[in-house]
């Protein structure tokens, strides 16, 4: 049994409220202004804001097969430092969990080694390959949170409708990283005025677009929950919005960085910068938080993608792509959106927790009583600057290094057990 003392809760109102949290057997007994209990734990908040436990649903762990970039350990101990209590890992592994063993072998080191809640996807073609679907019915019943070939598009339209009606039968999502490869032209950064700089093969925002634009419709064909990877451009904006007033059923993701970051933040041939999607132009960018703001797009995900510093170190056009975002997430969005006056702090909070908890039918992400006791303490005041090197991710991979911030997770709850203890009493 855990008892909160003197948080403060962000009410629908934007009205913060004082109130204590009493946990017990992983969920939250009471939540009143005052509590007088014989816990076995009493904190002492001091005034820190209580939300629910942050939810992503786009995280990579690489874990097994690229333990040095990142392991389930470390991966998660990165998410909860991040007030994450609940993720969900890619399946760009080695081996890739496109079968019922291999699933069931991740199940079980997941279960060894987070700190917090896995929820892995499994591949939607064999070895994400792109040639022979999965079983996907035989996986469906693993417990495997979507399906997803995340990191290549699916480039025929058969393989894509095929899963799609597969899917629809067990009742699972189909999660999408969208690009037409014949369109890609050997690209590693947005084709635009940068890429034109620095004298380095650009990726066209059709890449995208194009193949969001084929699926949406083969999602209103089939019936099927399509969810989009990290959108980057405004023409997939516009693609998204235009089916959702369709009725087709798509919901869809965007990053930190797509929101904070547009080309122009790339001054030289720095693989910090180096992501897919690219970051866009200026109104891409735009765009991106024009289509959050009004629900086009859904809510926020971290793409949080860890690589071994000596790979970043290469340069654009031999590193590979991805960034770190775990740790840092809140942090930026709450200093450079909330703190900017661009967003209020309940839907950025929103964004982080309930939004994706709906989209996908997770019991979390909620703060009350009788809820599972994932929990969030956030100092909203502390400000600091981000050091990449006292991450607890292997990956140092990081674009916002020494940007300053202000509001850091204090402490984070995950199933009424504490998973991450920070400055809770400075």
């Amino acid at each position: 049994m855990i008892l909160l003392k003197n948080t403060r809760r962000l009410m629908p109102s934007n009205e913060v409220k004082e109130c204590d949290v009493l946990i017990e057997d992983g969920k939250i007994k009471e939540i009143s202004p005052s509590i007088t209990e014989d816990a076995v734990q009493i904190i002492d908040c001091k005034g820190k804001m209580v939300f629910p436990g942050f939810i992503d649903v786009h995280i990579h762990l690489r874990e097994p097969g690229g333990e040095h970039k990142e392991t389930i350990k470390t991966g998660t101990q990165a998410a909860a430092r991040g007030g994450f209590t609940t993720v969900c890992s890619m399946p760009n592994t080695n081996p890739v969990p496109d079968n019922v063993t291999t699933i069931n072998e991740l199940l079980e080191k997941i279960e060894q080694d987070a700190v917090v809640r896995v929820l892995p996807y499994a591949a939607i073609t064999k070895g994400l390959k792109g040639k022979e679907l999965t079983a996907i019915r035989d996986i469906s019943n693993t417990g495997i949170f979507a399906f997803t070939d995340d990191g290549v598009g699916i480039q025929t339209a058969d393989y894509m409708l095929r899963a799609m009606k597969e899917a629809v039968a067990c009742g699972i999502p189909v999660v999408a990283h969208c690009e037409d490869n014949s369109i890609v032209y050997e690209g590693v950064l947005h084709d635009g005025e940068v890429s034109e700089r620095l004298q380095l093969p650009g990726i066209p925002s059709l890449a995208e677009s194009v193949q969001i634009a084929r699926d949406v419709l083969l999602a209103e064909a089939s019936g099927c929950h399509y969810h989009v990877c990290h959108v980057s451009t405004k023409e997939s904006v516009r693609v998204i919005r235009d089916a959702k007033k369709a009725g087709i059923n798509v919901t869809a993701e965007v990053t930190p960085h797509h929101l904070l970051l547009n080309e122009s933040a790339v001054k030289e041939d720095d693989a910090n910068f180096k992501m897919n999607p690219p970051l866009r132009a200026k109104e891409d960018q735009e765009a991106l938080l024009a289509g959050l703001l009004d629900g086009t797009i859904d809510f926020v995900a971290t793409d949080h993608a860890p690589h071994a510093e000596d790979e970043k170190a290469q340069g654009f056009m031999k590193a590979p792509f991805g960034i770190v975002g775990l740790e840092s997430a809140f942090s930026l969005l709450n200093t450079y959106l909330v703190k900017t006056n661009k967003c209020t702090l309940n839907q950025l909070i929103e964004w982080l927790t309930i939004k994706p908890a709906n989209v996908f039918g997770l019991p979390y992400g909620r703060l009350e009583e009788g809820a599972i006791a994932d929990l969030t303490l956030v100092d909203l005041e502390k400000e600091l600057n981000i050091d990449k090197y006292s991450f607890y991710s292997k990956g140092k991979n990081s674009p916002f290094h020494d940007w300053k911030v202000t509001g850091v997770p204090a402490l984070t709850i995950a199933e009424g057990k504490i998973v991450y203890e920070g400055d809770l009493h400075e």
